[in-house]
């Protein structure tokens, strides 16, 4: 139960005192991307040690004598939620991107209106491939 305990300090602990570092020397510039860093490599290596330390017994449930279907469904509805977040993520990073973009040019010109929003929508099509895999994945 301690060691629960002392984990979860250190992950919170792992958050907390790089951003504490950050707003105390927040007179100097270009601080925010080393704080990103440390707090990234300190926060996923906590968890993986946490991880290892708390899930590496033996785990045993009652009734576990038909579970040879469970772990497939499982990881069939893991991949398809994967496939449908992450696209959808890049589909708006790309929007976000491709459609500031487009306002810019059609602010000069309203001519390329059109070409404009081509790229706009090959940007969203992403999220649709996402979606159309993950209906593959599930059926």
């Amino acid at each position: 139960m301690t060691i629960k305990i002392i984990l979860v300090a250190a992950l919170i602990l792992s958050i907390i005192i790089p951003f504490g570092a950050f707003l105390a020397g927040e007179k100097k510039k270009g601080n925010l991307k080393a704080t990103l860093v440390y707090n990234a490599f300190f926060f996923f290596s906590i968890l993986i040690v946490a991880d290892i330390l708390l899930f590496s017994g033996q785990v045993s449930a009652a009734g576990t004598e038909n579970i040879t279907g469970a772990s497939s469904d499982g990881l069939r509805y893991i991949a398809a939620a994967l496939s449908t977040g992450l696209s959808c993520i890049g589909g708006g990073i790309a929007v976000a991107s491709a459609a500031s973009a487009a306002l810019g040019a059609m602010s000069e010109d309203s001519s390329i209106m059109g070409k404009a929003l081509i790229f706009v929508a090959l940007a969203e099509g992403i999220a649709l491939y996402g979606l159309i895999v993950s209906f593959s994945i599930l059926g």
